[in-house]
Protein backbone atom coordinates (compact mmCIF):
# COMPACT_ATOMS: atom_id res chain seq x y z
CA UNK A 1 0.00 0.00 0.00
CA UNK A 2 1.12 3.57 -0.79
CA UNK A 3 4.15 2.30 -2.74
CA UNK A 4 3.70 4.71 -5.65
CA UNK A 5 2.91 7.65 -3.37
CA UNK A 6 5.86 6.86 -1.13
CA UNK A 7 8.27 6.72 -4.08
CA UNK A 8 6.97 9.99 -5.53
CA UNK A 9 7.20 11.85 -2.21
CA UNK A 10 10.67 10.45 -1.52
CA UNK A 11 11.89 11.84 -4.87
CA UNK A 12 10.38 15.26 -4.11
CA UNK A 13 11.99 15.46 -0.68
CA UNK A 14 15.34 14.26 -1.96
CA UNK A 15 15.37 17.18 -4.39
CA UNK A 16 14.34 19.65 -1.70
CA UNK A 17 16.92 18.23 0.68
CA UNK A 18 19.72 18.70 -1.84
CA UNK A 19 19.24 22.48 -1.79
CA UNK A 20 21.21 24.55 0.69
CA UNK A 21 18.30 26.96 1.13
CA UNK A 22 14.69 26.93 -0.04
CA UNK A 23 13.00 29.78 -1.84
CA UNK A 24 9.25 30.21 -2.04
CA UNK A 25 9.36 29.02 -5.67
CA UNK A 26 11.23 25.86 -4.58
CA UNK A 27 8.51 25.10 -2.04
CA UNK A 28 5.75 25.76 -4.58
CA UNK A 29 7.39 23.50 -7.17
CA UNK A 30 7.77 20.72 -4.62
CA UNK A 31 4.19 21.07 -3.41
CA UNK A 32 2.87 20.93 -6.98
CA UNK A 33 4.43 17.48 -7.24
CA UNK A 34 3.09 16.52 -3.82
CA UNK A 35 -0.39 17.58 -4.92
CA UNK A 36 -0.17 15.50 -8.13
CA UNK A 37 1.17 12.50 -6.21
CA UNK A 38 -1.72 12.64 -3.74
CA UNK A 39 -4.32 12.98 -6.49
CA UNK A 40 -2.80 10.04 -8.40
CA UNK A 41 -2.98 8.06 -5.16
CA UNK A 42 -6.75 8.61 -5.27
CA UNK A 43 -6.93 11.07 -2.36
CA UNK A 44 -10.06 13.23 -2.27
CA UNK A 45 -9.54 16.53 -4.17
CA UNK A 46 -10.72 18.80 -1.35
CA UNK A 47 -8.56 16.88 1.15
CA UNK A 48 -5.52 17.37 -1.11
CA UNK A 49 -6.25 21.07 -1.58
CA UNK A 50 -6.57 21.75 2.17
CA UNK A 51 -3.56 19.55 3.01
CA UNK A 52 -1.22 21.31 0.55
CA UNK A 53 -2.44 24.74 1.72
CA UNK A 54 -1.63 23.90 5.36
CA UNK A 55 1.81 22.58 4.44
CA UNK A 56 2.62 25.63 2.28
CA UNK A 57 1.60 28.08 5.00
CA UNK A 58 4.13 26.51 7.36
CA UNK A 59 6.83 25.70 4.79
CA UNK A 60 7.34 29.31 3.64
CA UNK A 61 7.59 30.57 7.20
CA UNK A 62 10.74 32.15 8.55
CA UNK A 63 11.56 29.11 10.71
CA UNK A 64 11.97 26.96 7.59
CA UNK A 65 13.57 29.38 5.13
CA UNK A 66 16.30 30.34 7.63
CA UNK A 67 16.85 26.80 8.89
CA UNK A 68 20.19 25.05 8.36
CA UNK A 69 18.27 22.04 6.99
CA UNK A 70 15.17 23.48 5.28
CA UNK A 71 14.48 20.25 3.34
CA UNK A 72 14.22 18.27 6.57
CA UNK A 73 11.97 20.93 8.07
CA UNK A 74 9.57 20.58 5.15
CA UNK A 75 9.55 16.79 5.55
CA UNK A 76 8.71 17.21 9.23
CA UNK A 77 5.83 19.56 8.36
CA UNK A 78 4.45 17.09 5.80
CA UNK A 79 4.83 14.24 8.31
CA UNK A 80 2.99 16.13 11.04
CA UNK A 81 0.20 17.14 8.66
CA UNK A 82 -0.16 13.55 7.43
CA UNK A 83 -0.50 12.37 11.02
CA UNK A 84 -3.15 15.03 11.62
CA UNK A 85 -4.95 14.07 8.41
CA UNK A 86 -5.03 10.42 9.49
CA UNK A 87 -6.37 11.16 12.95
CA UNK A 88 -3.46 12.32 15.19
CA UNK A 89 -3.42 9.22 17.42
CA UNK A 90 -4.49 5.59 17.65
CA UNK A 91 -8.12 5.25 18.75
CA UNK A 92 -8.60 1.93 20.60
CA UNK A 93 -11.83 -0.04 20.78
CA UNK A 94 -14.30 1.53 23.18
CA UNK A 95 -14.92 -1.27 25.66
CA UNK A 96 -17.93 -1.68 27.93
CA UNK A 97 -17.51 -0.06 31.35
CA UNK A 98 -20.12 -2.38 32.85
CA UNK A 99 -18.62 -5.72 33.93
CA UNK A 100 -21.95 -7.44 33.45
CA UNK A 101 -22.38 -6.02 29.94
CA UNK A 102 -20.03 -7.41 27.24
CA UNK A 103 -18.40 -5.12 24.70
CA UNK A 104 -20.52 -5.41 21.55
CA UNK A 105 -18.91 -4.73 18.19
CA UNK A 106 -21.23 -4.61 15.19
CA UNK A 107 -19.59 -4.91 11.75
CA UNK A 108 -21.39 -3.31 8.80
CA UNK A 109 -20.53 -2.65 5.17
CA UNK A 110 -21.00 -3.55 1.53
CA UNK A 111 -21.06 -7.08 0.14
CA UNK A 112 -17.57 -8.39 -0.55
CA UNK A 113 -15.80 -6.00 1.83
CA UNK A 114 -14.56 -8.91 3.95
CA UNK A 115 -16.77 -8.50 7.04
CA UNK A 116 -17.04 -12.20 7.90
CA UNK A 117 -13.29 -12.80 7.69
CA UNK A 118 -12.66 -9.56 9.58
CA UNK A 119 -15.04 -10.69 12.34
CA UNK A 120 -12.86 -13.78 12.86
CA UNK A 121 -9.65 -11.72 12.71
CA UNK A 122 -10.98 -9.28 15.29
CA UNK A 123 -12.09 -12.13 17.56
CA UNK A 124 -8.63 -13.71 17.43
CA UNK A 125 -6.97 -10.33 18.02
CA UNK A 126 -9.13 -9.66 21.10
CA UNK A 127 -8.58 -13.15 22.49
CA UNK A 128 -4.85 -12.44 22.41
CA UNK A 129 -5.69 -9.37 24.49
CA UNK A 130 -7.27 -11.60 27.14
CA UNK A 131 -10.92 -11.33 26.05
CA UNK A 132 -13.39 -14.21 25.65
CA UNK A 133 -15.07 -13.45 22.31
CA UNK A 134 -18.33 -14.73 20.84
CA UNK A 135 -18.96 -14.49 17.10
CA UNK A 136 -22.55 -13.88 15.97
CA UNK A 137 -23.72 -15.03 12.52
CA UNK A 138 -26.37 -12.42 11.71
CA UNK A 139 -25.92 -12.48 7.93
CA UNK A 140 -28.92 -14.55 6.86
CA UNK A 141 -28.94 -13.38 3.23
CA UNK A 142 -25.64 -14.73 1.88
CA UNK A 143 -26.04 -18.53 1.80
CA UNK A 144 -22.45 -19.36 2.73
CA UNK A 145 -21.94 -16.60 5.32
CA UNK A 146 -23.09 -18.58 8.36
CA UNK A 147 -21.12 -21.65 7.30
CA UNK A 148 -18.03 -19.52 6.65
CA UNK A 149 -18.16 -17.95 10.11
CA UNK A 150 -18.76 -21.33 11.78
CA UNK A 151 -15.79 -22.80 9.92
CA UNK A 152 -13.54 -19.90 10.94
CA UNK A 153 -14.75 -20.17 14.53
CA UNK A 154 -13.95 -23.88 14.59
CA UNK A 155 -10.46 -23.28 13.17
CA UNK A 156 -9.72 -20.65 15.83
CA UNK A 157 -11.58 -22.43 18.64
CA UNK A 158 -13.86 -19.41 19.09
CA UNK A 159 -17.61 -20.00 19.72
CA UNK A 160 -20.11 -18.92 17.06
CA UNK A 161 -23.78 -18.18 17.79
CA UNK A 162 -26.17 -18.83 14.90
CA UNK A 163 -29.85 -19.61 14.34
CA UNK A 164 -29.80 -20.36 10.63
CA UNK A 165 -31.46 -18.20 7.97
CA UNK A 166 -35.07 -18.16 9.16
CA UNK A 167 -34.71 -15.92 12.22
CA UNK A 168 -34.51 -12.13 11.74
CA UNK A 169 -31.08 -10.54 12.37
CA UNK A 170 -32.33 -8.26 15.22
CA UNK A 171 -33.64 -11.36 17.05
CA UNK A 172 -30.42 -13.32 16.41
CA UNK A 173 -28.32 -10.46 17.79
CA UNK A 174 -30.51 -10.10 20.90
CA UNK A 175 -30.51 -13.85 21.58
CA UNK A 176 -26.72 -13.98 21.10
CA UNK A 177 -26.22 -11.20 23.64
CA UNK A 178 -28.32 -13.14 26.16
CA UNK A 179 -26.21 -16.26 25.47
CA UNK A 180 -22.97 -14.28 25.89
CA UNK A 181 -24.02 -13.19 29.37
CA UNK A 182 -24.83 -16.80 30.32
CA UNK A 183 -21.53 -18.15 28.96
CA UNK A 184 -19.39 -15.31 30.30
CA UNK A 185 -18.28 -14.00 26.89
CA UNK A 186 -17.13 -10.43 27.43
CA UNK A 187 -16.61 -9.51 23.79
CA UNK A 188 -19.37 -10.01 21.20
CA UNK A 189 -18.79 -9.48 17.46
CA UNK A 190 -21.90 -9.31 15.28
CA UNK A 191 -21.37 -10.11 11.59
CA UNK A 192 -24.18 -8.42 9.64
CA UNK A 193 -25.15 -8.89 6.00
CA UNK A 194 -23.50 -6.84 3.28
CA UNK A 195 -25.87 -4.27 1.84
CA UNK A 196 -25.92 -1.36 -0.57
CA UNK A 197 -26.26 2.02 1.11
CA UNK A 198 -29.30 2.66 -1.12
CA UNK A 199 -31.14 -0.44 0.14
CA UNK A 200 -33.58 1.21 2.55
CA UNK A 201 -35.09 -2.06 3.82
CA UNK A 202 -31.74 -3.52 4.85
CA UNK A 203 -30.51 -0.21 6.25
CA UNK A 204 -33.67 -0.07 8.38
CA UNK A 205 -32.87 -3.59 9.57
CA UNK A 206 -29.42 -2.38 10.69
CA UNK A 207 -31.06 0.38 12.70
CA UNK A 208 -33.30 -2.22 14.36
CA UNK A 209 -30.28 -4.30 15.37
CA UNK A 210 -28.67 -1.20 16.86
CA UNK A 211 -31.84 -0.42 18.85
CA UNK A 212 -32.14 -3.98 20.16
CA UNK A 213 -28.55 -4.59 21.35
CA UNK A 214 -27.07 -1.10 21.86
CA UNK A 215 -23.59 -1.88 20.41
CA UNK A 216 -20.52 -0.38 22.03
CA UNK A 217 -18.95 0.00 18.60
CA UNK A 218 -20.40 0.14 15.09
CA UNK A 219 -17.52 -0.34 12.69
CA UNK A 220 -17.72 -0.03 8.93
CA UNK A 221 -15.60 -2.57 7.08
CA UNK A 222 -14.37 -0.98 3.84
CA UNK A 223 -12.51 -2.51 0.90
CA UNK A 224 -9.51 -0.25 0.20
CA UNK A 225 -9.52 -1.38 -3.43
CA UNK A 226 -12.69 0.60 -4.26
CA UNK A 227 -10.86 3.91 -3.78
CA UNK A 228 -12.85 7.12 -3.43
CA UNK A 229 -16.14 5.21 -3.60
CA UNK A 230 -15.32 4.05 -0.05
CA UNK A 231 -15.67 7.65 1.18
CA UNK A 232 -19.21 7.84 -0.26
CA UNK A 233 -20.02 4.46 1.31
CA UNK A 234 -18.82 5.65 4.71
CA UNK A 235 -20.85 8.87 4.50
CA UNK A 236 -23.99 6.94 3.48
CA UNK A 237 -23.71 4.38 6.31
CA UNK A 238 -22.85 7.08 8.83
CA UNK A 239 -26.08 8.91 7.93
CA UNK A 240 -28.10 5.80 8.86
CA UNK A 241 -26.25 4.35 11.85
CA UNK A 242 -23.77 6.17 14.13
CA UNK A 243 -20.41 4.75 13.00
CA UNK A 244 -17.72 4.78 15.68
CA UNK A 245 -14.86 3.37 13.65
CA UNK A 246 -13.58 2.22 10.26
CA UNK A 247 -11.74 -0.97 9.34
CA UNK A 248 -9.94 -0.99 6.01
CA UNK A 249 -9.44 -4.39 4.37
CA UNK A 250 -7.28 -5.54 1.43
CA UNK A 251 -4.71 -2.89 2.27
CA UNK A 252 -2.00 -5.22 0.95
CA UNK A 253 -3.61 -5.18 -2.50
CA UNK A 254 -3.81 -1.42 -3.12
CA UNK A 255 -0.62 0.40 -4.12
CA UNK A 256 -2.38 3.80 -4.07
CA UNK A 257 -4.19 3.86 -0.73
CA UNK A 258 -5.77 7.29 -1.12
CA UNK A 259 -8.99 6.17 0.54
CA UNK A 260 -7.23 5.83 3.89
CA UNK A 261 -5.99 9.42 3.60
CA UNK A 262 -9.47 10.71 2.77
CA UNK A 263 -11.95 8.78 4.89
CA UNK A 264 -11.16 10.07 8.33
CA UNK A 265 -10.92 13.68 7.13
CA UNK A 266 -14.21 13.55 5.19
CA UNK A 267 -16.30 11.51 7.64
CA UNK A 268 -14.73 12.44 10.98
CA UNK A 269 -14.83 8.71 11.88
CA UNK A 270 -11.48 7.25 13.04
CA UNK A 271 -9.81 4.33 11.30
CA UNK A 272 -9.29 1.69 14.00
CA UNK A 273 -7.90 -1.36 12.21
CA UNK A 274 -6.20 -2.38 8.97
CA UNK A 275 -6.60 -5.77 7.32
CA UNK A 276 -3.10 -6.55 6.03
CA UNK A 277 -3.58 -9.96 4.39
CA UNK A 278 -5.73 -13.05 4.05
CA UNK A 279 -4.63 -14.96 7.15
CA UNK A 280 -6.68 -14.72 10.35
CA UNK A 281 -3.86 -12.92 12.17
CA UNK A 282 -3.43 -10.33 9.40
CA UNK A 283 -4.92 -7.43 11.33
CA UNK A 284 -3.23 -4.51 13.04
CA UNK A 285 -4.46 -1.50 15.01
CA UNK A 286 -4.26 1.73 13.06
CA UNK A 287 -1.57 4.19 14.13
CA UNK A 288 -1.59 7.46 12.14
CA UNK A 289 2.04 8.26 12.92
CA UNK A 290 3.26 4.85 11.77
CA UNK A 291 1.34 5.02 8.51
CA UNK A 292 2.69 8.52 7.89
CA UNK A 293 6.22 7.18 8.37
CA UNK A 294 5.55 4.37 5.87
CA UNK A 295 4.22 6.85 3.32
CA UNK A 296 7.33 9.02 3.68
CA UNK A 297 9.66 6.03 3.29
CA UNK A 298 10.74 6.08 6.95
CA UNK A 299 9.73 2.47 7.60
CA UNK A 300 7.64 1.28 10.52
CA UNK A 301 9.93 -0.16 13.15
CA UNK A 302 7.36 -0.16 15.96
CA UNK A 303 4.90 -2.38 14.07
CA UNK A 304 7.75 -4.70 13.08
CA UNK A 305 8.85 -4.98 16.72
CA UNK A 306 5.29 -5.68 17.90
CA UNK A 307 4.87 -8.42 15.30
CA UNK A 308 8.21 -9.95 16.23
CA UNK A 309 7.33 -9.95 19.93
CA UNK A 310 4.21 -11.99 19.16
CA UNK A 311 6.09 -14.53 17.05
CA UNK A 312 9.50 -14.99 18.62
CA UNK A 313 10.37 -16.53 21.96
CA UNK A 314 12.89 -14.14 23.56
CA UNK A 315 15.29 -16.86 24.74
CA UNK A 316 15.19 -18.64 21.38
CA UNK A 317 15.71 -15.32 19.58
CA UNK A 318 18.85 -14.62 21.63
CA UNK A 319 20.26 -18.06 20.84
CA UNK A 320 19.53 -17.57 17.15
CA UNK A 321 21.12 -14.13 17.20
CA UNK A 322 24.36 -15.56 18.60
CA UNK A 323 24.39 -18.31 15.97
CA UNK A 324 23.75 -15.82 13.19
CA UNK A 325 26.61 -13.60 14.34
CA UNK A 326 29.03 -16.51 14.50
CA UNK A 327 27.76 -18.06 11.29
CA UNK A 328 27.17 -21.37 13.09
CA UNK A 329 23.43 -21.72 12.38
CA UNK A 330 22.33 -24.87 10.53
CA UNK A 331 19.50 -25.85 8.21
CA UNK A 332 17.24 -26.60 11.16
CA UNK A 333 17.74 -23.06 12.44
CA UNK A 334 17.14 -21.73 8.95
CA UNK A 335 13.88 -23.67 8.61
CA UNK A 336 12.67 -22.35 11.98
CA UNK A 337 13.58 -18.80 10.98
CA UNK A 338 11.68 -19.17 7.70
CA UNK A 339 8.55 -20.37 9.50
CA UNK A 340 8.77 -17.50 11.99
CA UNK A 341 9.32 -15.02 9.16
CA UNK A 342 6.15 -16.22 7.46
CA UNK A 343 4.17 -15.48 10.60
CA UNK A 344 5.42 -11.89 10.50
CA UNK A 345 3.88 -11.39 7.05
CA UNK A 346 5.06 -11.23 3.42
CA UNK A 347 8.83 -10.81 3.25
CA UNK A 348 8.66 -7.73 1.02
CA UNK A 349 6.22 -6.10 3.47
CA UNK A 350 8.50 -6.85 6.42
CA UNK A 351 11.63 -5.47 4.73
CA UNK A 352 9.65 -2.40 3.71
CA UNK A 353 9.19 -1.60 7.40
CA UNK A 354 12.94 -1.20 7.83
CA UNK A 355 13.88 2.50 7.40
CA UNK A 356 15.59 3.17 4.09
CA UNK A 357 14.93 -0.24 2.54
CA UNK A 358 11.41 0.20 1.11
CA UNK A 359 12.19 1.91 -2.20
CA UNK A 360 15.47 0.06 -2.72
CA UNK A 361 13.72 -3.28 -2.36
CA UNK A 362 10.99 -2.35 -4.86
CA UNK A 363 13.67 -1.32 -7.37
CA UNK A 364 15.50 -4.66 -7.14
CA UNK A 365 13.78 -6.60 -9.91
CA UNK A 366 16.00 -9.63 -9.31
CA UNK A 367 14.30 -10.08 -5.92
CA UNK A 368 10.98 -11.08 -7.47
CA UNK A 369 11.81 -14.79 -7.40
CA UNK A 370 13.43 -14.53 -3.96
CA UNK A 371 10.29 -12.99 -2.48
CA UNK A 372 7.98 -15.50 -4.17
CA UNK A 373 6.18 -17.73 -1.67
CA UNK A 374 6.54 -20.67 -4.06
CA UNK A 375 10.31 -20.31 -3.91
CA UNK A 376 10.19 -20.35 -0.10
CA UNK A 377 8.07 -23.51 -0.20
CA UNK A 378 10.56 -25.16 -2.56
CA UNK A 379 13.41 -24.39 -0.14
CA UNK A 380 11.31 -25.70 2.75
CA UNK A 381 10.62 -28.96 0.85
CA UNK A 382 14.34 -29.51 0.26
CA UNK A 383 15.25 -28.91 3.93
CA UNK A 384 12.42 -31.14 5.17
CA UNK A 385 13.72 -33.95 2.92
CA UNK A 386 17.02 -33.90 4.83
CA UNK A 387 17.62 -36.11 7.84
CA UNK A 388 18.01 -34.51 11.26
CA UNK A 389 21.76 -35.19 11.09
CA UNK A 390 22.03 -33.53 7.69
CA UNK A 391 20.16 -30.45 8.85
CA UNK A 392 22.38 -30.09 11.90
CA UNK A 393 25.60 -30.91 10.05
CA UNK A 394 25.49 -29.47 6.49
CA UNK A 395 29.00 -30.89 5.85
CA UNK A 396 27.34 -34.28 5.34
CA UNK A 397 25.80 -32.91 2.16
CA UNK A 398 29.14 -33.11 0.37
CA UNK A 399 28.08 -36.68 -0.37
CA UNK A 400 26.36 -36.72 -3.85
CA UNK A 401 24.18 -39.71 -2.91
CA UNK A 402 22.62 -37.73 -0.07
CA UNK A 403 21.83 -34.87 -2.43
CA UNK A 404 20.20 -37.26 -4.91
CA UNK A 405 18.00 -38.70 -2.16
CA UNK A 406 16.98 -35.21 -1.01
CA UNK A 407 16.22 -34.22 -4.59
CA UNK A 408 13.88 -37.18 -5.07
CA UNK A 409 12.24 -36.67 -1.67
CA UNK A 410 11.53 -32.97 -2.28
CA UNK A 411 10.46 -33.32 -5.90
CA UNK A 412 13.20 -30.94 -7.06
CA UNK A 413 16.24 -31.15 -9.32
CA UNK A 414 19.69 -32.07 -8.05
CA UNK A 415 20.77 -28.61 -9.29
CA UNK A 416 18.25 -27.02 -6.90
CA UNK A 417 19.72 -28.91 -3.94
CA UNK A 418 23.27 -27.98 -4.94
CA UNK A 419 22.25 -24.34 -5.33
CA UNK A 420 20.60 -24.22 -1.89
CA UNK A 421 23.62 -25.76 -0.16
CA UNK A 422 25.93 -23.31 -1.94
CA UNK A 423 23.73 -20.33 -1.07
CA UNK A 424 23.46 -21.50 2.52
CA UNK A 425 27.24 -21.47 2.83
CA UNK A 426 27.34 -18.01 1.29
CA UNK A 427 24.70 -16.86 3.77
CA UNK A 428 26.75 -18.11 6.72
CA UNK A 429 29.77 -16.14 5.52
CA UNK A 430 27.66 -13.09 4.71
CA UNK A 431 25.99 -12.99 8.11
CA UNK A 432 29.38 -12.94 9.79
CA UNK A 433 30.29 -9.89 7.70
CA UNK A 434 26.84 -8.32 8.08
CA UNK A 435 27.07 -8.46 11.87
CA UNK A 436 30.25 -6.38 11.59
CA UNK A 437 28.61 -3.86 9.25
CA UNK A 438 29.31 -2.94 5.67
CA UNK A 439 26.67 -5.00 3.83
CA UNK A 440 24.05 -3.34 1.64
CA UNK A 441 20.41 -4.45 1.18
CA UNK A 442 21.18 -6.13 -2.15
CA UNK A 443 23.79 -8.36 -0.47
CA UNK A 444 21.41 -9.16 2.35
CA UNK A 445 18.61 -10.14 -0.05
CA UNK A 446 20.85 -12.48 -2.04
CA UNK A 447 20.65 -14.79 0.96
CA UNK A 448 17.06 -15.60 0.00
CA UNK A 449 17.80 -16.38 -3.66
Amino acid sequence: MFENLSDRLTDVFNRLGSKGRLTESDVDAGLREVRLALLEADVNFKVVKDFVARVREQAIGEEVTKSLTPGQQVIKIVHDELVHLLGDANVPINESKNREQPTIVMLVGLQGAGKTTMAAKLALYMRKKGKTPLLVAADIYRPAAIKQLETLGKQLNIPVYSEGTEVAPPDIAEHALRQARINGNNFVIVDTAGRLQIDERLMTELQQVVERIGPTEIMLVVDAMIGQESVKVAEAFHSKVPLTGLIMTKIDGDARGGAALSMREVTGVPIKFLGTGEKTDAIEPFHPDRLAQRILGMGDVMTLIERAEQVYDKDEAKKMQKKMRKGTFDFEDFLGAMNSMRKLGPLQQILGMIPGLGKQIRQMKELDDALDDREMKRIEAIIQSMTIKERRNPDLLKDPSRKRRISVGSGTRIEDVNALVKQFREMQRMMKRFSKGGQNPRDLMRMFK
